[in-house]
């Protein structure tokens, strides 16, 4: 395996664990009232957001960035 590879493979898997991990906590705090639990919620959500994006990078679906022209 190259260095490529390897580095995808752990992007891959923490984008599912970090994913994961927000829509969980998010779920368990979405009926929590209060101002400062609803900017939580936000902040979760934008880190859910985030693995997504993560996820489809490592995966070479939202182009190869990397690569010479």
């Amino acid at each position: 395996m190259n260095v490529i590879a390897i580095e995808h493979i752990i992007a891959v898997v923490g984008a599912i664990v970090v994913g994961i991990t927000a829509v969980v906590a998010l779920k368990n705090d979405w009926r929590t009232p209060g101002l400062e639990n609803q900017v939580f919620k936000v902040m979760l959500g934008l880190l859910a957001l985030g693995a997504v994006l993560s996820f489809l990078a490592a995966v070479g679906v939202l182009g190869n960035f990397g690569s010479k022209g």
